[in-house]
């Protein structure tokens, strides 16, 4: 198949992602990506993962290209994608693992406070979150690459920039996750992980 939609980013930091995923949701069944864009995270890791059923999420206009993914990859465990706006109606399945890779800094921050807001309508009493990205510590940038691309992003929409983890961690606070971990990735990125604590 070609004309896939395809990340160069995706593809560069799939590896260190999925050795993080693999041990986090060695014990998950149901997991649901917000924001899964072109599909590649999912065919990677769910191919890793064939206890987790990968339910792909994205708006609308990123749907066919994901669906081109999981046709390719053929994977018993990635059901089709799912219509997901954040601000819209979301599913009323419930999961016990949420993942979004990249996602915080081109949101609208309401759009990151009904998400967070959202989850335990979504997620089992035991559930677990995993979200990759660049954060802010404390207000601050955590290298001059991440400053420079916060004002990119905010040449790109006024909406945009690199969310802060104290702000993030409080909206997952009110939702009942606890922050587990937060490990360090390539190109000043994390994978912050929070567990619901009931």
């Amino acid at each position: 198949m070609t004309g896939k939609p395809y990340s160069a980013a995706t593809d560069r930091n799939r590896l260190p992602i999925a050795a993080v995923l693999r041990e986090w949701l060695a014990d998950r069944r149901r997991l649901l990506e917000i924001g899964s864009g072109t599909g590649q995270h999912a065919v990677h890791i769910a191919a890793l993962l064939p206890q987790l059923d990968w339910q792909c999420s994205d708006r609308a206009a990123y749907l066919p290209g994901i669906r081109q993914w999981l046709d390719e990859a053929a994977l018993p465990n990635t059901p089709p994608p799912l219509e997901l706006d954040v601000m819209d109606v979301w599913p009323s399945e419930r999961y016990d693992a949420i993942f979004s890779a990249n996602t915080l800094h081109i949101m609208a921050w309401p759009e990151i406070e009904r998400w967070f807001a959202q989850l335990p309508t979504v997620t089992t009493m035991d559930a677990c979150m995993a979200i990759y990205g660049p954060f802010n510590i404390n207000g601050d940038f955590t290298s001059e690459s991440n400053a420079a691309f916060d004002r990119d992003l905010k040449r790109r929409g006024a909406h945009m920039g690199i969310r802060d983890a104290g702000a993030v961690d409080a909206l997952a606070a009110a939702a009942g996750f606890g922050l587990v971990e937060d490990v360090a990735m390539p190109s000043n990125n994390r994978m912050r992980l929070w567990r619901r604590s009931g």
